[in-house]
């Protein structure tokens, strides 16, 4: 069965609310075509349709298949492509992104050498402290949308750049669609955790909200990173979300900024 959008012009008819007489107090609705389009495309990434990697339909078929242009499509496809949520690859298509592509690797990962670019550094070294089994705290809980004490994984690891520790975490994931994750099996992983979710799990993180603060190291953070007691650091919480918008996993990133700095591009 094919899927339509509401409507086959390029824009929907704006909506007034009749139960006002106050006309100019009123605001329309307004959606246009390619945003319907959009989230039509992004049902079938919701719904498992086309898989991370995998190539999406072209542009004229889903053209054909949504009975619009083809102009309105890439439009469509441009937004999501922006969103890192699909790859274009010349002369090959479009694909659903994965995080084991390049430029999607450090998508969630803000931190620069200040003496380079991201990545430039080489991949990180990846030394997982622990992962194991814990119930969940309250704040846990309300982060991941879970019960107080449901199982969760709880994971702890460092990121080392050129040999220097940078980056100290923790991670919470919900116990059920983990199940099976061991520390073994992060650390002889050899891509990006979020692409072992991905590929192992078929968990796929989308979007990310983050909370920021400064903080001073405390003894664990100065024994793992390698920083005095009380060195300033960055804090970073993160909630990361999939396709159906369920927060999946909460990170906690402690940062040093001696040889870094967080580098966002805000459009």
């Amino acid at each position: 069965m094919q899927t339509t959008p509401e409507s086959s012009t390029e824009s929907s008819q704006p909506q007034t609310n009749a139960a006002t007489s106050n006309t100019a107090n009123v605001t329309p609705a307004f959606s246009p075509l390619y945003q319907q389009i959009k989230g039509l495309i992004l049902g079938s990434l919701r719904d498992g349709e086309w898989k991370p990697g995998e190539a999406i339909p072209s542009e004229m078929d889903l053209a054909l298949r949504f009975r619009v242009s083809q102009g309105t499509v890439r439009k469509a496809i441009d937004e999501l492509a922006a969103e890192n949520l699909l790859l274009r690859r010349q002369g090959k298509g479009t694909f659903v992104a994965t995080h084991a592509e390049q430029q999607v690797q450090f998508r969630f990962l803000k931190l620069v050498p200040d003496s380079g670019t991201r990545g430039s550094e080489g991949p990180a070294q990846r030394d997982i402290i622990e992962c194991r089994r814990a119930r969940a705290t309250a704040d846990v809980s309300r982060a991941l949308a879970l019960r107080s004490g449901d199982t969760v994984l709880q994971a702890r690891r460092v990121l080392s750049f050129g040999g220097m520790p940078v980056i100290l975490e923790d991670i919470w994931l919900p116990a059920a669609p983990f199940k099976g994750l061991t520390a073994e099996r992060l650390a002889n992983y050899q891509g990006p955790m979020y692409a072992l979710f991905e590929t192992e799990f078929n968990v796929r993180m989308v979007r990310a909200e983050e909370k920021i603060r400064a903080i001073s190291a405390t003894e664990i953070h100065a024994a793992l990173l390698k920083v005095a007691l009380g060195t300033p650091l960055l804090s970073v919480e993160r909630i990361a979300y999939t396709y159906q918008d369920e927060p999946m996993e909460l990170r906690r990133g402690y940062y040093r900024t001696d040889t870094h700095h967080y580098h966002n591009v805000i459009n």
